[in-house]
């Protein structure tokens, strides 16, 4: 009799102000690389007020079956704002994996991102370390939305396995080949 092996499942949370995940940066791309069944699901969808990105609405969401359905066997790949999903997800319910790109901890003095509700509050990190069996970060000295500061108050505050770049802005391409390897390599 052959062994049954379970599918992992991913989720991708993205940023703020993306109306159609499938058509916008590298979201798209990185779902149908990792959807990949019997062996991977990766599940990418519409987030509901995507151009305010609250977490009342967002972190419900991601826990609805009819969302995007996360439980503690989904690693979460969260990109700016929706790495602050991830991480307040992260602070309740337990993860097989959190992949963080452009992580921030503070609303950056932006009314909207002060307005989604991620901010208002200090970080759990020992929390999320505790809910998460692993921890990822993409960070880039030259983004221009996050300060690099930020991003190593969350891997300093996370002991994230932490890529660094020089070059790669907020990460806005339509690729990130690194990004997959990192996720292929936890799989």
């Amino acid at each position: 009799m052959a062994a049954v092996t379970a599918t992992q499942k991913l989720a991708i949370v993205p940023g703020i102000k993306v109306p159609d995940v499938y058509k916008q940066h590298w979201y798209g791309w990185l779902q149908r690389s990792l959807d990949k069944p019997p062996k991977t699901s990766c599940v990418l969808k519409n987030m509901p007020f995507p151009m305010a990105a609250p977490e009342s609405e967002w972190v419900p969401f991601m826990k609805s079956p009819d969302g995007l359905g996360c439980d503690s066997g989904t690693i979460i790949i969260g990109h700016s704002s929706g790495a602050s999903a991830a991480m307040r997800y992260a602070e309740a319910e337990k993860v097989k994996g959190l992949v963080l790109v452009s992580a921030a901890t503070t609303d950056q003095n932006d009314p909207v991102e002060r307005a989604s509700g991620y901010f208002n509050r200090p970080w759990q990190f020992e929390k999320i370390r505790e809910n998460a069996g692993f921890i990822i970060q993409f960070a880039s000295d030259d983004d221009h939305f996050i300060p690099i500061s930020e991003q190593m108050e969350v891997a300093e505050g996370l002991k994230s396995e932490l890529h660094r770049f020089t070059d790669r802005g907020h990460f806005l391409h339509d690729t990130e080949p690194e990004l997959l390897q990192a996720i292929e390599a936890k799989l």
